[in-house]
C-alpha cells in the first residue's frame, strides 16, 4: 500500500490537495520529486519485467502519464528519488532506464539517488551506473569511514573525489544532517563546513550544493539558514 506517513491519507484521496502546492512549488523553480524507499523496511524488484511494470505505474501515477487514481492529484511530478538503503540492489537499474525512456514523451523525468557515502553503494551502485542520474546526494553520515570527522577530513575527500571522479551524474551533493539528532553520527558544525569542508570540494565540477535530511530537523535547527550563503 502507499504510505505517506502523517502527511494524508491517499486512500480518501486526502493527498490530492498538495497538488496545488507541489505546482506552487514548481512554478518558483523547484523541482518536486517522489522518493522511493527509506531508512527502514526491505525494497526489491523481482525482474526486469517487475521493473517495467512499477516504472508504468510511476508513470501514470505521478508523472506525465494518466491514472484514475492519481494520489497526488494532477500535478506532475519532476522525477522519481532512489532512496534504496535496504532490500537487494537487483533490477534498480532497469527501473532507472525504464523511467528515464519516458522523457522522450515530452516533460524530462529527472533521477536523483540518495546513496551512502561507501562507494559504490550496496543497493543503488548499479544504477547509478546506468549514467541516468541527473542529481546524487551522498549521505556522508552515519558512515564513519567516510564521514568528515572533526580536525579530520581526508576519508572524506578520498570519498568525495571517487563519487565525482567514478560515476557519469550532472551533479553530486554533500548529503547532511540538519542538526546532530537528525543522524547517529556525521554532523558537521557550520563553522567546520564554512571553512573546511566546502572550501575543499566546491572546485569539482560535479558540485552541486548541500542536501539535508531533514526538513523537520532543519526547521528546528537552522542549519541551511546558516549556510546558505556559503552553499
Amino acid at each position: 500500500m502507499i504510505n505517506l506517513a502523517g502527511h494524508c491519507d491517499p486512500y480518501s484521496n486526502g493527498c490530492t490537495g498538495l497538488s496545488s502546492d507541489i505546482k506552487s512549488c514548481q512554478a518558483k523553480g523547484v523541482k518536486v520529486m517522489l522518493s522511493l524507499g527509506g531508512a527502514s523496511g526491505s525494497y526489491s524488484l523481482t525482474s526486469t519485467a517487475d521493473a517495467k511494470q512499477v516504472a508504468t505505474y510511476l508513470w501514470n501515477n505521478f508523472l506525465g502519464g494518466h491514472s484514475s487514481s492519481r494520489p497526488l492529484g494532477a500535478a506532475v511530478l519532476d522525477g522519481i528519488d532512489f532512496d534504496i538503503e535496504g532490500g537487494t540492489d537487483l533490477h534498480w537499474n532497469d527501473l532507472a532506464r525504464f523511467l528515464s525512456g519516458y522523457s522522450k514523451r515530452g516533460k524530462k523525468v529527472h533521477l536523483t539517488a540518495a546513496p551512502q557515502c561507501p562507494f559504490p553503494d550496496a543497493w543503488v551502485g548499479n544504477a547509478l551506473n546506468t549514467g541516468l542520474f541527473d542529481f546524487v546526494w551522498v549521505q556522508f553520515y552515519n558512515n564513519p569511514p567516510c564521514q568528515y570527522s572533526s580536525g579530520d577530513i581526508g576519508n572524506f575527500e578520498d570519498s568525495w573525489k571517487q563519487w565525482t571522479s567514478d560515476i557519469t551524474v550532472t551533479k553530486i551533493f554533500l548529503g547532511l544532517p540538519a542538526s546532530p539528532e537528525a543522524a547517529g553520527s556525521g554532523f558537521i558544525p557550520v563553522s567546520d563546513l564554512t571553512s573546511k569542508v566546502l572550501p575543499a570540494i566546491k572546485g569539482s565540477a560535479k558540485y552541486g550544493g548541500v542536501m539535508l535530511w531533514s526538513k523537520y530537523y532543519d526547521d528546528q535547527s537552522g542549519y541551511s539558514s546558516a549556510i546558505k550563503n556559503h552553499v
